[in-house]
């Protein structure tokens, strides 16, 4: 059965542990070590664990002293951004040698469609390959791929072979690799919405597939229809080179909790003069502001407040949120504050389109 949606030839490059691989590479004497950049004192959070490590347990957002715990002989590294981006920028630049239509998620990795691509290879997997190769030996690191027909295929195929590997998920392969797929590797399945699919008796993609749009709705609310399609392989999502900032923000960790709001004011006016400056520096401006206060409990509050105008200058983003901060009582004492901006003037409204069939016609060797 023929159909509108575009099958497109989607690479999805994942840098394997890069932050820790970065400082295995520069600093030899760490090669085959368990590292974690990151901090660990009683404030400290991993940001990334090498491979070692991770045999471990130790995993980013993980709090320095538990890393430790789990591993004792764990090497704590300074993270070091400046370079990360320096080194992203490199295998950006690789990237940009096959195809413009790169979209960066993060430093670390990226979806590139090479459906048409500037050297004119017909296999996309071929592509992928010599991609890794090239920062393999340009760079000095590792990377990982997943191919497939669109970007949550390929998003979650980047993840079968790591480190150091890559798989491809052809057309016709598609629907069968969906439907033995453990529900939890559902990009954009978490560990919640995991568990609560689980009760439902959904294990499986063949699970949530045998479950009508209406059910998924009821169950998952907006995300239900997502689920109802990605199953099928429908994901109609381009890749966009420019991709649209749809927030930004700045938060703080403190050395020691704080239960004094005039202490936290004096933070606050930091954190908004950092905001502000990444707003200028962006040349956007934002609608809503966010307050996060995240306790000495580890328990999370946000508090938002929609303003009828755009703004960017520091003295509004700091009224607003020392009006959220007094618009409630605090619950315990605080450990992290961090002001957002939302509905940004970048965000143009969309109109959601429904794909009117569920197929995949074959058309590329990949």
């Amino acid at each position: 059965m023929d159909q509108d949606i575009p099958i497109r030839k989607i690479i999805h490059v994942d840098m394997d542990a890069f932050y820790a691989s970065v400082e295995q590479m520069d600093q030899p004497e760490l090669k085959g070590k368990p590292i974690a950049v990151g901090g660990s004192s009683k404030r400290g959070v991993v940001s990334a664990a090498s491979y070692e490590a991770r045999k471990f347990g130790v995993r980013s957002a993980m709090s320095g002293i538990q890393a430790k715990r789990l591993c004792p002989e764990l090497i704590f590294v300074k993270p070091r951004f400046e370079r990360y981006h320096e080194i992203s920028k490199q295998i950006r630049k690789i990237f940009l040698d096959y195809t413009d239509k790169v979209e960066p998620l993060s430093l670390d990795e990226a979806y590139l469609d090479v459906t048409e691509n500037k050297k004119g290879h017909p296999s996309a997997t071929m592509v992928a390959k010599e991609i890794r190769d090239r920062i393999l030996e340009e760079v000095g690191l590792t990377a990982s791929a997943g191919i497939s027909i669109n970007k949550f295929i390929a998003k979650v195929a980047s993840d079968f072979n790591k480190p150091n590997g890559q798989k491809t998920v052809n057309p016709e392969e598609v629907l069968d690799f969906l439907e033995a797929l453990d529900i939890k590797k559902f990009y954009g399945v978490g560990k919640v919405t995991a568990e609560k699919m689980y009760q439902l008796g959904i294990f499986t993609g063949k699970d949530l597939k045998n479950k009508s749009l209406e059910y998924l709705e009821d169950h998952f609310g907006k995300s239900g229809k997502y689920y109802f399609y990605v199953v099928r392989g429908i994901h109609t999502s381009e890749v966009k080179p420019n991709r649209i900032r749809k927030s930004l923000a700045a938060e703080r960790t403190f050395s020691e909790n704080l239960s004094s709001e005039v202490f936290m004011l004096k933070k606050l006016d930091h954190i908004a003069d950092e905001v502000s400056k990444r707003l200028q520096k962006s040349n956007v401006s934002g609608k809503t502001i966010t307050l996060k206060i995240k306790y000495s409990d580890f328990s999370l509050q946000t508090r938002s407040k929609t303003l009828p105008y755009f703004v960017q200058d520091k003295s509004l983003i700091l009224e607003t949120a020392k009006e959220l901060l007094y618009q409630d009582r605090l619950q315990n004492s605080v450990r992290l504050l961090g002001i957002s901006l939302s509905n940004l003037n970048t965000e143009k409204q969309k109109t959601p389109t429904e794909p009117n069939s569920v197929s995949v016609q074959l058309r590329f060797e990949f």
